[in-house]
């Protein structure tokens, strides 16, 4: 997903300092990461098994990311965990190095699902890290008899009155647009994408428009009343909602009726990473089941890591972070845009938001 947008997530990278006196560069691992997505105890337990020093760098989004890789980042960082919808224009743009699959024994653990992604067959370049879906947050008590539908946004029949806000991830609200006016989630015809864009510019001027929100900050706003639902992520809302019970007692996730996404982000080895081999090292011990549980449960995202399933928290092995099997067939992958398509996408978006 997009982007995907995690716990506490910086708008800025940062740097983790480093002493005089440490680790050689040839016993260093750099990973590039959405902020707070990764168990600190993962990676001193990585550390020691290899005596080596984990260096990690942030990114607050998946354009940042890209654009870092672009200027040279893709031979600085060892291993970076992009989301599915922008791995196949990393791969065309040759900022990825094929995995040897040799070296991750652990490859096996992953779910069928995983190992053969549309956005890269066969698995070539990635290794799944975690997965979740997009859907609404709703206040139960404001919307007692509704159903789980993109309604509560876009139809004002619906919801005349309560404050709403719509995601600042552009693809997804094109994709929640497009499945309420009845297209697949992962619509990429200009027809669909302008009819998309002309009904949240329409949803934009109702008056219980409260803005563009990410994904955690939404979760704060129905909590504290300032709105009555939002956008958000299934991971984040159960991190939130186990932290807090009572503020989001009154509080539901759903998968909207007409459709939503489903999104993996995956570790991949920049084409110039530094230690190549080490890289491969990490992705492995990420795939370990222990280690791959013990990531989910402190993420609060699925696993891919079949497994992995068992080491789970409970929490983690029911909905909303394990999605029904109804819920899974009206789930879709964002799709990857280029060319044309991605400058019109980059056009619309770009009104919705100004006008």
């Amino acid at each position: 997903m997009t982007m995907r947008f995690h716990r506490f997530t910086l708008a800025a990278a940062t740097a983790a300092l480093m002493l005089s006196g440490q680790a050689s560069a040839a016993d260093r691992l750099y990973v590039f990461n959405w902020t707070d997505y990764m168990d600190p105890a993962i990676i001193e337990a990585f550390e020691q098994r290899y005596d080596v020093e984990v260096v990690q760098n942030y990114y607050g989004s998946l354009g940042e990311m890209f654009a870092r890789l672009q200027a040279g980042g893709a031979s600085q960082y060892d291993v970076v965990m992009p989301s599915n919808y922008y791995v196949p224009r990393m791969i065309e743009a040759g900022l990825l190095q094929p995995l040897d699959r040799s070296q991750l024994p652990n490859f096996s653990n992953l779910m069928a699902r995983f190992k053969n992604p549309a956005f890269d067959p066969g698995g070539r370049y990635t290794a799944a890290y975690q997965w979740g879906t997009t859907g609404l947050i709703v206040n139960t008590e404001v919307f007692p008899d509704a159903e789980p539908s993109w309604s509560l946004i876009f139809d004002a029949s619906v919801n005349p009155d309560h404050p709403f806000a719509m995601l600042g991830d552009g693809q997804v609200m094109f994709g929640a647009a497009c499945a309420f006016q009845g297209n697949p989630y992962d619509c990429t015809s200009q027809a669909q994408m302008v009819s998309a864009a002309q009904l949240m510019l329409a949803t934009k001027r109702r008056h219980n428009f409260t803005g563009f929100s990410d994904s955690t900050p939404v979760l704060g706003q129905v909590n504290r009343g300032v709105n009555a639902l939002g956008v958000t992520y299934n991971g984040d809302y159960l991190q939130y909602s186990t932290d807090d019970p009572e503020g989001f007692a009154n509080t539901e996730f759903v998968i909207p009726k007409e459709g939503s996404e489903l999104w993996v982000d995956s570790m991949v080895i920049p084409a110039g990473a530094p230690h190549p081999e080490l890289a491969h090292r990490f992705i492995n011990f990420i795939l370990d089941p222990e280690v791959g549980a013990q990531l989910s449960n402190y993420t609060f995202y699925s696993t891919p890591n079949e497994a992995a399933l068992p080491l789970l928290d409970d929490a983690l092995r029911e909905p909303p972070s394990q999605p029904t099997e109804e819920e899974m067939a009206r789930l879709s992958f964002t799709p990857t845009l280029s060319g044309e398509a991605l400058s019109r996408f980059q056009q619309l978006w770009n009104e919705v938001q100004s006008r």
